[in-house]
């Protein structure tokens, strides 16, 4: 077997190719061996397109084949559009055979060896299940109401900076750089327990709690040791769209619980597992009441079921006192409470965790261990120098602060420019709207990103989209304050377009 690592050129600097492996052994001709190596490696974009490939010649001498063998392979991508001739210049890849649209290249078609990937890949049970998505490059645009986002501007960039730094000192740099297998890092947990969750009231050790990459991949633990083809699991609904696919695409039955001004309404029949966000529901931010937060408890173990408790944006509450965790109450062992650093520092940090019973916690543990084994050593370590030093809470106080701000001035202005009344619940960082019956807000959020304005539509988060589509939610987290008042001013006259439309 020949391989070949380098293709030179006659006129210009060698392209950066991928090895390119001809069988001598092999029942397929040569040619078509190396035509095919070379279509791969165009069609990958290995090839600079401004560059000529390498001669016949080079390639003959390089590659210990003949120059009939080369010149065949040449002639059969040309014959097909894939590369053209130039006069004195050699062969260069057809660019606007790639590039042009209505004659875009059929990459399975001309490759002998495509894979109909669609008859490989198990198929999922979720794929029917509506998805939230995100307009792209909403920081573009002059008035983003997203939700999930941060502004950059208000993350501890210099804090977070000296606690990464920190983190690799001598005294630090073990727990930053080992291999953990399965384990924590032992200061994060510690710290967790004794300085972050005793604020929503809990109290626990170490060995009732788990590190993830984000709640999302607590989720997906609990979904995979938990739910299975038989399970019963009550979701809210409207409700946190991501859980939804997480227990279906292991087989969960999904049990559908409305949401009312005082949340979730608890279910009347056994079910295996509740999910629910109580202290903010996801997407409307209404808080469980009190009597519903005992009745659940009561129910739940009563049938010896379980609830997970995503304690969803709990620590910007702008009226009132913050409600208690789920967890924090007395018989709460069968309550599973998923937390994260995420969502309020920043999303893409991807750091949270889980807190339940020891046994679970092992289980989940060494299932970890078989997937990523455990969330990296570096943010586990900057994350509890962050939390030592004081600036994690210091952080909350000064983005509490910030976002109660533009939580007044968003609702201030929906009350002044909108054309119907708003219910507007005491925490969160998204407010969720109910518009008359007859304005869809998918062509809503469309005629609103033409006026510069970006909004969430609120159907996917029901299991029954088509019959929801006059719901929207507008984030406030990531707008700029002096942005909030003239992007609903812009959103209340794309409302009224539609309607007088109507």
């Amino acid at each position: 077997m020949t391989t070949y690592d380098e293709l030179p050129d006659s006129a210009h600097s060698p392209p950066a190719l991928s090895p390119i492996e001809i069988s001598l052994e092999s029942d397929e001709p040569l040619y078509r061996q190396l035509r095919r190596a070379l279509e791969h490696q165009i069609l990958s974009g290995v090839l600079n397109p401004d560059v000529a490939l390498p001669s016949s010649r080079a390639l003959s001498h390089e590659l210990g084949l003949s120059r009939n063998t080369v010149n065949a392979a040449i002639q059969e991508l040309v014959a097909t559009g894939l590369i053209e001739a130039r006069p004195r210049s050699g062969h260069f890849i057809n660019t606007t055979l790639l590039n042009n649209g209505s004659k875009k290249l059929d990459r399975a078609r001309l490759s002998d060896g495509s894979i109909d990937w669609e008859s490989k890949i198990r198929a999922i049970p979720d794929r029917n299940l509506p998805e939230i998505t995100k307009t792209k490059n909403w920081q573009s645009y002059p008035y983003p109401f997203v939700a999930g986002q941060v502004d950059p501007d208000e993350f501890p960039r210099l804090a977070w900076a000296r606690a990464l730094r920190t983190a690799m000192d001598p005294e630090h740099l073990p727990f930053s750089v080992r291999d953990a297998i399965d384990e924590d890092d032992p200061l994060l947990t510690e710290l967790l327990c004794h300085r972050v969750l005793p604020s929503r009231g809990i109290h626990v050790s170490p060995e009732n709690v788990l590190i993830t990459a984000g709640s999302q991949q607590g989720l997906d633990l609990l979904a995979q040791l938990l739910v299975g083809p038989d399970t019963t699991v009550g979701v809210e609904d409207p409700g946190y769209v991501d859980a939804k696919h997480a227990f279906t695409r292991v087989g969960g039955q999904l049990v559908p619980l409305s949401v009312d001004a005082q949340g979730m309404v608890p279910p009347w029949k056994p079910l295996d597992i509740v999910y629910v966000t109580p202290s903010h529901h996801s997407p409307t931010n209404v808080t469980l009441d009190p009597s519903r937060r005992l009745q659940l408890l009561t129910r739940m173990r009563e049938t010896n079921s379980l609830i997970i408790e995503d304690d969803y944006d709990s620590e910007f509450r702008y009226r009132g006192k913050p409600t208690p965790a789920l967890k924090a109450l007395p018989h709460s062992d069968h309550v599973i409470y998923l937390g994260s650093f995420s969502k309020f520092l920043a999303p893409g940090l991807r750091l949270g965790y889980i807190v339940a019973e020891p046994e679970l916690i092992e289980r989940m543990r060494t299932h970890r261990r078989y997937s990523i084994r455990h969330v990296p050593g570096h943010t586990q370590r900057a994350m509890a120098l962050l939390i030592d030093s004081g600036q994690f809470h210091r952080t909350i106080s000064r983005r509490r602060t910030q976002l109660r701000k533009k939580w007044e001035t968003l609702t201030s202005a929906l009350e002044e420019h909108l054309p119907w009344a708003v219910p507007f619940p005491a925490g969160g960082v998204s407010v969720w709207i109910q518009a008359p019956p007859q304005l869809n807000c998918r062509e809503l959020a469309e005629e609103c990103l033409r006026r510069g304005v970006v909004i969430e539509p609120g159907d996917p988060f029901f299991l029954s989209p088509e019959d929801n589509l006059n719901f929207f939610r507008l984030g406030f987290a990531a707008i700029d304050l002096d942005s909030i008042e003239p992007g609903v001013l812009l959103l209340s006259e794309a409302i009224a377009s539609l309607l007088d439309h109507d």
